[in-house]
């Protein structure tokens, strides 16, 4: 199982969800997909246990065969590449390692090269034994999306896989989420929260992948978020109250399971909550087609 835990903007507490919902389930596996500022490991604490180079393929012109006649530049759908009299000019930020310069270069004068963007870590969290993969872009790298594509390569079958997606409605959250069994939004009862928390809606609905709701900070005083659930049929599987002594143990970079294991529960129920959303979601995908063909 592939659960995803995104939100449409920074600082509602996606990773503390993400974290404290590996920590309490058996047979977890924690990914960390935010590779621009992954920050998991400062809460798991993991071993690391390996450790590798990732890179993606960048075009490199060979200038002995190079006839200067500028197909690579006419195939290139993001203008990566552009064409002079005796030169040819590869703007790497905006190329997409896709390979049809080199594929339709009738000259055969273009070869791809490995760059290095980024590493992935992988290791154990103890003493709950659970996977740990991160993935750590370069600086001054443009494309994350490569390297969480390394990331979730590292998925495994037989575990509940926490993929922690990066905040906002970007490409990288959207190669995310992409083929997750469930996605879970993360929330903070302000009106800030409550408007980004319509953008990702929005991208969850166009992509087709179901979804839920956690209210992270939640009290009794803002409460148009249940409202906009509510009218747009959109499930609430579980509210974290506000309360200091875990903005206390977040601060010290502690999970508060680890310190507060009578959280566990409220976790454990919200793992239930997703499989019950996922089962239902089945279930309909498998009678549609049957009513359909009746």
């Amino acid at each position: 199982m592939k659960i995803a835990v995104a939100s449409g903007k920074g600082g509602t507490g996606k990773t503390t969800i993400a974290v404290n919902l590996v920590l309490s389930v058996e047979n977890a596996n924690y990914l960390d997909c935010d590779v621009e500022e992954p920050n998991g490991h400062l809460f798991l604490n993991p071993d690391i246990e390996k450790e590798e180079t990732v890179g993606r393929l960048l075009p490199e012109i060979g200038y002995d065969r190079c006839n200067f006649c500028g197909d690579c530049a006419k195939v290139c759908e993001y203008n990566a590449i552009t064409v002079l009299p005796k030169q040819v000019l590869l703007f790497e930020e905006m190329c997409h390692s896709c390979g049809a310069c080199a594929y339709f270069c009738p000259q055969n004068a273009i070869k791809e090269t490995e760059k290095p963007i980024g590493i992935l870590r992988e290791g154990k969290i103890y003493p709950e034994g659970c996977g740990f993969v991160e993935g750590r872009l370069n600086l001054g790298e443009m494309m994350a999306s490569p390297l969480i594509s390394h990331v979730k390569a590292k998925v495994q079958p037989d575990c509940i896989n926490i993929l922690d997606a990066p905040p906002g409605t970007s490409c990288s959250m959207v190669e995310t989420i992409r083929k997750a069994d469930y996605c879970l939004l993360v929330t903070e009862p302000t009106p800030f929260g409550l408007n980004d928390l319509k953008l990702a809606v929005e991208v969850l609905r166009i992509v087709g992948i179901p979804f839920g709701v956690v209210i992270n900070k939640a009290d009794a005083i803002f409460t148009t978020i249940e409202k906009y659930c509510k009218e747009q049929q959109i499930s609430i599987l579980m509210k974290l109250p506000f309360d200091r002594k875990l903005a206390e143990a977040y601060s010290r970079g502690e999970a508060e399971v680890r310190h507060y294991p009578e959280l566990k529960s409220q976790f454990h129920q919200l793992l239930h909550n997703i499989e019950t959303q996922i089962l239902k979601r089945t279930q309909s995908d498998f009678i549609s087609p049957q009513l359909h063909k009746n």
